[in-house]
């Protein structure tokens, strides 16, 4: 008998596609979709870029084990997780106990295409705010990448959506998550 799971957290680099994934999974499961992120906006009314301006990385990261610690008692629900929400091992504690982690790994190539021109990424920017040379960005994603990477692969699943269309990725997500545990659409 397959072990029930009620509970998918999504980890892996910004821009890797946690939130789009996530949210078409979710639909189609018909589970509840949260973006911890977006919890993280409404509970301090500012955006992560002011709070990591502000407030600093480590009070952010305070904040974001407090949201994902208020959702340990929430049922049939995805998670897109922060793209360090992971760098915490009280964090990957509670994941691990309550659900199902799953590494969605993307090259800092098809990272730095997909955030190149969003404004509200702090990642691109130099001390003086300009913005990096897409080689400079590569390289940086490149070396935040390999920092995270051990605490990724402490994923329960690895998926790597790289060049397939949204619907496709969650069609291969959902199949391999009912083969390997069991879950299926929620009238189910």
């Amino acid at each position: 008998m397959k072990e029930r799971v009620s509970r998918i957290y999504l980890t892996g680099f910004m821009g890797c596609g946690k939130s789009s994934i996530g949210l078409i999974l979710a639909n189609t499961l018909g589970w509840k979709f949260i973006d911890l992120d977006d919890e993280i906006i409404k509970s301090e009314k500012m955006s992560i870029t002011e709070i990591f301006k502000i407030q600093g990385e480590s009070v952010f990261r305070d904040i974001e084990a407090r949201e994902l610690h208020k959702m340990e008692n929430s049922n049939r629900v995805i998670v897109a997780l922060g793209g360090g929400a992971i760098l915490r091992e009280s964090n990957i504690d509670l994941m691990k106990a309550t659900g199902k982690l799953i590494y969605i790994k993307a090259s800092p190539e098809k990272i730095y295409s997909r955030l190149k021109l969003k404004t509200n990424r702090p990642l691109f920017q130099t001390a003086d705010n300009l913005i990096m040379t897409k080689e400079n960005a590569i390289l940086k994603i490149r070396t935040m990448m390999n920092e995270r990477e051990k605490y990724y692969l402490l994923a329960d699943l690895i998926f790597s959506p790289e060049d397939y269309s949204i619907g496709y990725c969650v069609d291969k997500l959902r199949a391999i998550l009912f083969k390997k545990y069991g879950i299926e659409n929620a009238e189910n």
